[in-house]
């Protein structure tokens, strides 16, 4: 009952239908292939590219009812133009356009499978053959192709588009062997805080199994050496950290010890070989939101991370450079590319950069707001920096698309693998070519990979006779390059940058990093890898997670800090100052393994009752693991006496605060009055004894004159 109501059903429909649904189905027949659930996978497209009239072209597939119920009287055919597109703007306008007043006007007769009924949850593969002669196919060029399942022949149940590239060896107008650089990602989100500690374990998931890096170390292994390769130094310091034993950051805030990671080692030793003889190309250290440091003032991270890169590329290999940068998303403005421009102290400056063509569009596209111009540019020309020119090379759109098929699309392999073939066969016919030109194709630069479909690429690039594989750096600028617009960075570009908000606290952590290395005699901070993971462009998508990460890094650097520290401060420990003026000492730990070198700074909370005075000229020099002391002068401006309190300051000698500011007590006597009449007393007693001893000589000097004078008058 149910397959004869369903029969009925569609018998209906396809009476209602009115005659022309049999070319072209509209909103019925997309809502009757909704309900049928027949779903269309094309296999192959044999061979890439025909080359004669009579080249027997072979697609396969599979048709799979996804429905409840068995499904009758389908068939399998294909829908073909004679007409070969235009330029590459119609064949985006076909490709993205899924109407059927779009798709290929006829229907093959002769390339067709006719399917009786097709059960429930079941599939059946078929076979199509055809020649560009049946097609009517006369010039070099590329072509709408489509297959389509139809029920009855008139309601259409499933359909996909794809291209047919026809290549005759002789023919009025022949393809340029244009230059095709493929430039391939390496680039994942900082898996660090400090130098010392994970932010989580999933780093090691990635490196193994189906994991993202595990697929890039794959593609790797097999990319020709003309394939550069983008990476950034982090992630290999990443792993580089997890080959020895390491920590990790639990739910609970505390760090796990864990093993050294034998997958680490193993991802690191594949992808050196792999590299080896790769043209590779390093990002500035963790991939920092150049333009959102550009805008929010921190001018410094730049250029320190691109000599962070320049020193940890070497776990690569030795020959890595840093002269080509690729901003997120392509975009950048001139304020970002002066900062790379200029670069830093002892490191390679930026001499080119891998631009989005929305970044740099060419004038026509600008003028005309459309997103492909009728002639494809050549990827090189010139930018002007306060340094001079660099050379910007432009990515290709619609070719780094093809990398990355729409998720879940069926058949993505050969649907982009036919669109790879068909663009660049374009390209190599477009009108008023007098030379080669160069190319570029690349993904977004977090991508997540398929194997299988840049193998499949790869492959079929070393076969078309119209392309030629070719690194990065070997691109020139021409003579004839075509005019551009200039850079364009729109308020949308700016708003996906790293907010000011988020980056605040980020420059506090740099500041204090940096105070923590100056009393050490260091220019460079032990954690300014640190401060550029919380740079990273990563968390664009992902502030929070990024600024979870920023407090982990400040409470590191507090800690840092305060290993130089105030000691015996608190009520409980008060110092004495003994008399009106006198020296109090003030005691510096260092728990530190290097020395450093400070300022103590002191000042009285109560000026009524106690005042300092230290003219301090010479830093306080003290060693790693030791104490120093600095002895304070203060005066007691009151004769009552009593506890004061002090404020104690360590400063840099630039006369910046580091750490907290500290409180003392100290205690004075308050004895001044009472010293004098102390001392009076003391002197009065003292006076009266030496009066008493001059009265007691005198009188016995009488005594022993009048015994003399009594002996002389006896004799």
């Amino acid at each position: 009952m149910i397959r004869k109501a369903t029969l009925l059903a569609v018998l209906s429909a396809a009476l209602l239908v009115p005659s022309t649904v049999a070319a072209a189905p509209g909103a019925a027949a997309a809502s009757a292939a909704a309900r049928q659930g027949i779903d269309l996978t094309l296999t192959s497209v044999t061979p890439d590219y025909a080359t004669e009239r009579a080249t027997e072209i072979k697609i396969t597939g599979t048709v799979r009812n996804s429905g409840s119920v068995a499904t009758p009287g389908l068939r399998v055919r294909v829908r073909y133009s004679s007409q070969r597109f235009a330029d590459r703007a119609a064949m985006a306008a076909y490709a993205d356009d899924t109407t059927t007043a779009t798709q290929p006007p006829n229907v093959s007769t002769q390339s067709s499978m006719v399917i009786s009924e097709l059960a429930a949850s079941a599939s059946q593969d078929f076979e199509l053959t055809m020649t560009p002669a049946q097609f009517g196919l006369t010039s070099f060029g590329a072509y709408p192709l489509a297959v389509e399942v139809v029920q009855w022949d008139a309601v259409q149940l499933a359909s996909q588009r794809t291209f047919l590239t026809y290549a005759p060896a002789t023919g009025q107008q022949q393809p340029v062997r244009n230059r095709l650089a493929l430039v391939l990602p390496v680039i994942d989100q900082p898996r660090r805080s400090d130098d010392g500690t994970f932010v989580d374990d999933q780093l090691g998931a990635e490196l193994t199994g189906k994991g993202r890096l595990a697929d890039l170390a794959r593609i790797a292994e097999i990319a020709p050496p003309s394939v550069t390769w983008v990476v950034d130094p982090a992630l290999f310091d990443d792993v580089q950290a997890m080959t020895k034993p390491f920590r990790v950051k639990t739910g609970d805030g505390k760090p796990e010890e864990r093993p050294a990671d034998a997958a680490a080692s193993q991802w690191l030793v594949g992808m050196r070989a792999a590299l080896a003889d790769n043209p590779v190309i390093a990002t500035p250290y963790a991939d920092p939101d150049v333009t959102a440091l550009a805008h929010r003032g921190l001018d410094r991270q730049p250029g320190r991370a691109l000599e962070l890169a320049a020193k940890k590329a070497a776990l690569i290999k030795s020959d890595v450079s840093t002269s080509t940068y690729w901003p997120v998303g392509g975009m950048l403005d001139a304020d970002a590319l002066d900062l790379l421009a200029v670069g830093a102290p002892g490191a390679t400056r930026v001499g080119k950069v891998l631009l989005d063509p929305a970044s740099l569009p060419t004038q026509q596209a600008a003028s005309a707001a459309t997103v492909l111009p009728a002639v494809t540019p050549d990827a090189a020309t010139t930018l002007d920096t306060v340094m001079g020119p660099v050379t910007a090379l432009v990515a290709d759109a619609e070719l780094s698309h093809v990398l990355e098929p729409t998720p879940g699309t069926r058949g993505a392999i050969l649907l982009s693998r036919q669109r790879f073939i068909a663009e660049t066969a374009m390209i190599s016919v477009e009108p008023g070519q007098t030379r080669a030109r160069s190319l570029v194709m690349a993904p977004s630069r977090r991508w997540n990979p398929s194997p299988t479909l840049v193998s499949t690429l790869l492959k079929t690039a070393g076969k078309l006779p119209w392309l030629s594989l070719t690194p990065l750096d070997s691109i020139k600028v021409p003579r004839d390059r075509v005019p551009r617009a200039g850079l364009t960075y729109s308020d949308r570009d700016r708003k996906q940058e790293l907010s000011g908000k988020y980056l605040e606290p980020v420059r506090e952590v740099a500041a204090q990093a940096q105070l923590a290395a100056e009393v050490t005699g260091q220019q460079q901070s032990s954690f300014d890898a640190a401060v550029l993971r919380l740079a990273s462009s990563a968390w664009r998508g992902d502030t929070k997670a990024g600024r979870a990460v920023t407090e982990q890094v400040s409470e590191a650097v507090k800690d840092r800090i305060g290993k130089v520290s105030i000691t015996g401060a608190g009520p409980d420990q008060p110092r004495t100052l003994a008399g009106s003026d006198g020296e109090v000492p003030i005691s510096v730990k260092n728990e530190l393994s290097t020395p450093v070198s400070l300022y103590v700074d002191v000042k009285s909370d109560d000026p009524g009752l106690l005042e300092t005075h230290l003219p301090q000229l010479e830093p306080l020099q003290i060693d790693g693991e030791q104490s120093g002391t600095v002895q304070i002068p203060m005066t007691v401006t009151s004769s009552g006496g009593g506890d004061a309190s002090v404020t104690v300051q360590l400063r840099t000698a630039d006369g910046r605060a580091y750490g907290e500011p500290v409180k003392l007590i100290v205690r004075t006597t308050g004895y001044t009055g009472i010293a004098l009449v102390i001392v009076g007393g003391a002197l009065t007693v003292m006076l009266a004894a030496v009066v008493t001893r001059i009265l007691r000589r005198r009188s016995q000097r009488r005594v022993a004159r009048a015994a003399r004078t009594r002996e002389s008058e006896a004799i």
